[in-house]
């Protein structure tokens, strides 16, 4: 009688085997793409704050001029907000960020050469430079409007209940990133090759991410082939029970907004994001002319000084999901993302009020870039909240909530100047912590813990 022989798996069969029980980590390299989508959307929309001087000079423009040309952008902005994060619920996010980073892209590009199209039609001859770089301009902002609510649907698929803040806080650490590195990157581009041709390099970068995001980024992560059943169980897992599991085909429904705009917990989320906005629009807008003017540095200083509110939301803006996350698993949704805007919010504001009161510039400084940072480290909660409460209309609710935080940066600039003018820099900075304040107390009554769905 002979003795059968155990037959061992073969090595090959082994390391499949292995590589099968560990999981994969593709959601964290969907939420990377995410980053570099976000860090693309700041570089080509800071582009023309830099190019601004040369193309000043270039024809002319006053600076009021320069100012409609840049309004233009948020116009188009704001208006397609809502619009973009409904075709994403409707079509796919997938499909609609891809397209958005195509077509904003494109008109980036075109930027270099609109000054030469009322030269070469006619029938927009009356339309003038200005005209030109208006028009370009407002399209550049109409494709940009679709990233963030798509991004956030996107977020809302891959990313389980317990990791949503985390992964929302990936597109606020591309706002930092891209801040911080878009100033020196394209005043070297335009110094070596011209104010056009920056237009024309960030349009092809942006071609070719939309290529390689559509290529890699699935709308679930169950079409995924590079996923592997280990991960998708992790995120099946933490997937909440009562909302819809991201690999079952949902029926196309329409949004509802009825049920949206009557409930009190979205409200209280739109006005404190319209508060929230208010505050994080002075960096992006006055914080380079106040540290020149105001606090007296060089324009080389206040190069380098400016970068350092987008340098403190980098760091402050993945702790911030991180700990909204946490608070959730330990406090429950409701009072985990309260605390998340909480913590940030009354931070930010704090620290807004003593920088901008502080005598000494450097100290100013660091205490204005760090309450940038908070303002971020709570944003994560707002748009983890718009998961929460709905995830098949995200990218809807998204954008809504996202045009109301761009209202409140519309008003920013203008108010500011307002304030400062009339009573000063410092009181400027204190009302904008003010609204800070009240971007906090608007979420005693945001309840993220039940789904407009209930």
């Amino acid at each position: 009688m002979t003795e059968e022989k155990r037959i061992s798996p073969a090595p090959d069969e082994r390391f499949a085997s292995m590589r099968m029980a560990r999981p994969t980590q593709v959601r964290w390299m969907v939420m990377g793409w995410l980053t570099l989508v976000q860090m693309l959307t700041y570089l080509d929309r800071l582009n023309l704050s830099i190019a601004g001087k040369y193309i000043q000079d270039e024809f002319r423009f006053s600076t009021q001029t320069m100012g409609w040309v840049f309004s233009a952008f948020l116009l188009g902005y704001a208006l397609c907000r809502i619009p973009g994060g409904w075709a994403g619920d409707r079509f796919g996010a997938r499909k609609m960020l891809t397209a958005a980073i195509l077509w904003w892209s494109a008109f980036t590009a075109l930027t270099a050469v609109a000054p030469q199209l009322q030269l070469s039609l006619h029938s927009a001859g009356w339309i003038g430079v200005v005209g030109s770089l208006m028009i370009v301009r407002f399209l550049v902002g109409v494709g940009e409007a679709a990233s963030a609510p798509n991004a956030n649907k996107i977020v809302s698929n891959w990313m389980g209940a317990s990791e949503r803040a985390t992964g929302t806080s990936f597109t606020l650490l591309g706002i930092g990133l891209s801040g911080a590195m878009t100033p020196p990157l394209i005043a070297w581009m335009m110094q070596r090759w011209g104010w056009r041709s920056s237009f024309g390099i960030c349009g092809a970068v942006g071609i070719l991410v939309a290529v390689a995001f559509y290529w890699f980024v699935t709308d679930r992560p169950e079409q995924n082939p590079r996923m592997n059943p280990a991960e998708l169980a992790i995120i099946r897992k933490s997937h909440s029970s009562g909302a819809a599991q991201p690999g079952i085909p949902l029926e196309r429904r329409s949004t509802p907004w009825g049920r949206i705009l009557s409930s009190p917990t979205v409200w209280a989320l739109l006005i404190g994001y319209f508060c929230q906005g208010y505050p994080i629009y002075i960096f992006h807008t006055w914080f380079f002319l106040y540290l020149v003017r105001v606090r007296g540095l060089s324009i080389s200083q206040g190069g380098m000084w400016g970068a350092t509110p987008y340098l403190a939301i980098a760091l402050l803006a993945p702790l911030g999901g991180r700990f909204s996350d946490f608070a959730a698993r330990r406090f429950g949704k409701r009072r985990g993302r309260q605390y998340g805007v909480w913590i940030g919010m009354l931070a930010s504001a704090g620290l807004l009020w003593f920088g901008s009161g502080a005598a000494n510039k450097w100290t100013a400084i660091t205490l204005l870039a760090a309450s940038a940072g908070f303002n971020m480290f709570a944003a994560a909660s707002f748009w983890a909240a718009c998961i929460d409460l709905t995830q098949e209309f995200t990218a809807s609710l998204s954008g809504l909530m996202n045009t109301f935080g761009n209202l409140g940066g519309w008003l920013s600039p203008i108010l500011t100047a307002y304030i400062a003018t009339h009573f000063g820099w410092e009181r400027a900075l204190a009302f904008a912590a003010v609204v800070t304040v009240v971007s906090a107390i608007c979420w005693v009554f945001v309840d993220a813990s039940t789904p407009i769905e209930a």
